[in-house]
């Protein structure tokens, strides 16, 4: 390693080895590949590199030391996945092998948007060129998503750009079930769905599973569509088709109402299922911002759960938030029951951890106040190494006998049943099953996707969200923070005044004029 960097750590404690690329380089072109480390330093922990031609790089990783440590407890390694690859068009392969399937697909269907979102990771719809496969191409990407060994995609999230402009989507959303995948969600800014209840009952029609939705915060000044993401809720709620809220959170901007956001989801629980906060990325749009707005947008796991506390007094903290991983042994367990393998959720904790509340005489009460999760995961990791005769029946009397013992009752919400969830899970065989009861219950979770300044290799390898291009499978923040993405939608482009004489349109047609661009 180099001697700036052992200099760089002599006051801090390293936590780790690793590999990231350098900002400036990237910024010139290239893909330069150097030494990093993962380091404690004041109770936060910080990703650190040095490039000899453009200098040191620090960047916040965990803003809670303690947080880190009790989310990478949880780190597992996935089987090798050698379709999914980093190795596209000029870009080097930056490790030997994928280490974790493809948990969700995205099919970017278009670039094209009605917005001109100033932090859009795509860059969409202002490229000077138009990405748009037909429908063959679609179902050739969906097919590879089906097709990866060792097992298939089984879930698909259609995106863009804003896939809504697209006529035919209901066609591709058809499609997508026809190969056979069984989880299908159409990621949207709403605007759509706000025209139209009749739109939103289409949509529900041909089988779409969920709606992720923008929703940046509550006020015009966070949110400049807040009237029309609460129209596509109301339209939304008509058709009984449920939503994930998915929110950017910008340090500068919107950091404040991530618990607001949340309250907001907890009120709105008929028909919203979760909120998912995605911390800013500084790629597309953002990608050459000064090093000063970086540090002011950039927001971590740890402030976003800051946020949350004091929005709620403490009722939900980060210590209800476990990392991705952390329920591996469902997916191993299931494995052995079925004997064939299973979807498993082996992403690196540091790309997003998650809790469920629920909600009790209007209170909210996070899973981990009533129920020992740490407890019923090892109990049920244990149970997944049984072998030998009547395994299934050895599994099943464990579950009877032994499930309500991690679970605290009187802390419950009432009408709470673990043992009775299980078994109506067990023979309805579904996800719906497990939301029978007259409880309700709020996923709430983060992905903090990855720039070219925060870039930590460990994690990309062990990305379980990818993209299904016309050159192969790629992981997301190798698509979106290393510009793959940009390069094959370049490639697979053509320029916008050749659209618009093969279409006959504008492409300043897309854009909408009753709502701020940006």
């Amino acid at each position: 390693m180099c001697v700036f960097m052992q200099e760089q750590v002599k006051d801090v404690k390293v936590l780790e080895e690793t590999y990231s690329i350098c900002p400036g380089c990237y910024q010139e072109g290239k893909i330069n590949k150097i030494p990093a480390q993962i380091v404690e330093e004041d109770g936060k922990v910080w990703l650190i590199k040095n490039c000899e031609k453009h200098g040191s790089f620090k960047e916040i990783y965990f803003g809670d030391v303690n947080l880190y440590k009790k989310w990478m407890k949880y780190k597992v390694d996935g089987p090798d996945i050698p379709d999914v690859k980093t190795a596209v068009l000029d870009v080097p392969a930056l490790y030997d092998v994928h280490k974790s399937q493809s948990v969700l697909t995205n099919l970017l269907v278009t670039n094209r948007c009605n917005l001109r979102c100033s932090y859009c990771f795509m860059n969409a719809g202002a490229s000077g060129r138009v990405y748009e496969p037909t429908l063959e191409q679609i179902k050739e990407m969906m097919l590879q998503a089906r097709n990866e060994k060792p097992i298939g995609s089984k879930a698909v999230q259609i995106t863009g750009g804003e896939p809504t402009i697209r006529e035919d989507l209901f066609e591709i959303i058809r499609m997508a079930k026809e190969v056979g995948f069984s989880h299908v969600q159409v990621n949207t800014n709403g605007l759509k769905l706000a025209d139209s209840a009749e739109y939103c009952r289409r949509l529900k029609e041909e089988k779409v599973n969920t709606i992720y939705m923008s929703f940046d915060g509550l006020t015009p000044e966070t949110n400049p569509w807040i009237e029309k993401n609460k129209q596509a809720i109301e339209n939304l709620r008509k058709v009984n088709l449920k939503l994930v809220l998915v929110p950017v959170l910008i340090g500068d901007k919107n950091i404040d109402e991530a618990g607001k956001i949340v309250r907001f989801a907890l009120e709105n629980m008929d028909i919203v299922r979760g909120v998912n906060f995605q911390p800013v990325s500084f790629c597309g749009r953002m990608e050459k911002i000064r090093d000063e707005n970086r540090e002011k947008k950039r927001v971590d796991y740890v402030r976003m759960m800051k946020s949350i506390e004091e929005e709620f007094n403490g009722a939900i903290s980060r210590d209800d938030f476990y990392p991705v991983p952390f329920v591996f042994p469902i997916s191993r367990l299931i494995e052995m029951l079925k004997g064939e393998p299973q979807v498993e959720f082996t992403a690196h904790p540091g790309c997003g951890g998650a809790t469920y509340i629920f909600m009790d005489n209007g209170n909210p009460i996070p899973v981990t106040r009533f129920i020992d999760v740490e407890g019923l995961l090892e109990f049920i990791e244990k149970e997944s190494e049984l072998r030998g005769p009547f395994k299934k029946i050895r599994i099943a009397s464990a579950f009877l006998k032994n499930i309500d013992k991690f679970v605290d009752y009187d802390k419950a919400p009432k009408g709470f049943n673990l043992k009775k969830l299980l078994k109506e899970a067990a023979i309805g065989g579904s996800y719906d099953s497990l939301r029978g009861f007259h409880y309700k219950s709020l996923f709430v979770g983060s992905m903090w996707f990855q720039d070219p300044f925060n870039l930590n290799l460990d994690r990309l390898q062990r990305c379980v969200i990818h993209y299904s291009t016309p050159e192969g499978i790629v992981p997301f923040c190798a698509y979106n923070g290393l510009g793959i993405g940009d390069k094959i939608r370049e490639k697979h482009s053509i320029p916008i005044g050749e659209w618009e004489k093969q279409t006959g349109r504008s492409i300043k047609d897309d854009l909408r004029t009753d709502v701020p661009l940006t």
